[in-house]
């Protein structure tokens, strides 16, 4: 197994990190570039940013907005946000981005990951499914960056990891919506069921609330990477003494 990756996650509106509670209520968190800049010295491993309405007003994110990130950081880093084309990948790797997650825009169209798996390869790719507990299953939800235009898609949450799979995507980041903010874990029930459909690297997020939590969705659920998000930003966990506490449980990380 490779080392596990530790993952800040920024949501990102207007060009600040905001952070809500199961995807509502955001508040501002502070500048984007200053965030990444903050964790990529504290030892994370990659960055994801997240246009979080761009899907649901229909646009793509600011390209110039990815150069400057770029420009900034000397780690990987992923970004998210209205990806609608093989053009908008391309020009998001082109400003400096490793990685591109499509979500809302791969449900209106799957065929979208074959095409940017195709022109640009699937490492390239990341599948974001936000995914809401319905009693014993698991849906996925579109354009749940903006509560208003939040939508039920009816699809099952594994047969849709399966589907990405299938058409391209190199690694799929499941957002648990049910645990989002609250810190209470991970759904490892939900994470150990995707990583028994998947291949591919699964990445968890939604519910870190201490360095336990990641301890347990990596040893119980198996997965490539942790994202979090309010437990970096209110400085409740560093990443270089979360990272002490994951060696000292056996689970090998990059220091």
């Amino acid at each position: 197994m490779l080392a596990r990756r530790i993952i800040p996650c920024l949501d990102v509106k207007d060009g600040k990190v905001v952070k809500g509670v199961r995807f509502r209520d955001h508040v501002v968190m502070g500048d984007a570039v200053e965030f990444g800049a903050r964790y990529r010295d504290q030892g994370a491993d990659e960055l994801v940013f997240y246009d979080i309405t761009a899907s649901a007003e229909s646009r793509t994110l600011d390209f110039a907005w990815v150069r400057e990130i770029a420009c900034e950081l000397d780690i990987p880093f992923c970004v998210a946000g209205g990806v609608r084309s093989v053009m908008h990948a391309i020009k998001c790797l082109e400003n400096g981005a490793d990685k591109v997650s499509i979500n809302s825009p791969a449900l209106e169209r799957p065929e979208l990951i074959n095409e940017i798996a195709r022109t640009a390869g699937s490492q390239c790719v990341v599948a974001g499914v936000d995914s809401f507990a319905r009693g014993t299953s698991w849906i996925v939800h579109q354009y749940a960056g903006d509560p208003e235009k939040t939508v039920q898609t009816g699809r099952n949450t594994l047969d849709w990891i399966r589907e990405a799979e299938d058409r391209g995507a190199g690694e799929v980041v499941l957002n648990c919506m049910n645990q989002d903010g609250v810190r209470n874990g991970y759904d490892i029930a939900q994470l150990k069921a995707a990583r028994r459909c998947l291949s591919i690297p699964l990445v968890a997020s939604g519910g870190a609330g201490n360095a336990a939590h990641f301890v347990s969705v990596f040893q119980e659920a198996d997965v490539s990477g942790a994202l979090a998000a309010s437990v970096f930003h209110n400085n409740v966990l560093e990443i270089g003494a979360l990272k002490e506490a994951l060696s000292a449980a056996a689970i090998e990380v990059r220091q």
